[in-house]
């Protein structure tokens, strides 16, 4: 009995290491890939926007203005709540910043029309572009969605958040200022 109680006490200590380096990894992760694409520019890449005008994402970075990107989905609840709280700010943010918004989805082709529905349903003012075979989300390294991007003016990636949270965007506008 005790060889069983002082086996059990032995795994479960061995347990709670490796718990601990795989969350140290996780951090160390984490710190590596804002390392690995801060400071880095947009790929070349083109996109459609909803009216299927053809994009070029490096040319939205190259603008002199601070440029939003924020990846999304239509199935994405916490998705679509980071862009509707942009949206209530996004005016403000563009006289105050001289920013852009640049949402990119990342529904496939067959929900386009869902996209743009959704987009005009909820009147949307600021540019959409349809990643609908994730080659931007590919090249960028996304892994899930929402995931927001900040783009300095002169076309740097200098912030990267992943998921969305009741207040973030008072972080991102925290990010924005210290761009400026």
């Amino acid at each position: 009995m005790k060889n069983a109680k002082l086996l059990s006490f032995c795994f479960i200590a061995l347990l709670s290491l490796l718990s601990l380096q795989i969350r140290a990894q996780e951090e160390t992760g984490a710190e590596t890939a804002k390392k690995m694409f801060t400071e880095k520019t947009l790929p070349i890449i083109t996109l459609s926007d909803m009216n299927g005008k053809k994009v070029n994402v490096a040319d939205l970075g190259k603008t002199g203005k601070i440029t939003i990107f924020s990846f999304w989905a239509t199935w994405c609840i916490p998705c679509k709540k980071e862009l509707s709280e942009l949206d209530k700010v996004y005016e403000e943010w563009q006289k105050k910043y001289n920013l852009d918004l640049v949402a990119v989805s990342v529904d496939d082709v067959r929900n386009t029309a869902k996209v743009k529905t959704y987009v005009n349903g909820e009147g949307w003012t600021y540019n959409v572009l349809l990643d609908v075979n994730s080659d931007l989300k590919r090249a960028l390294g996304i892994q899930t969605v929402p995931y927001t991007l900040l783009v300095d003016k002169k076309g740097k990636i200098v912030y990267l958040h992943n998921g969305y949270l009741e207040g973030d965007e008072d972080l991102l506008e925290k990010e924005i200022q210290k761009v400026l």
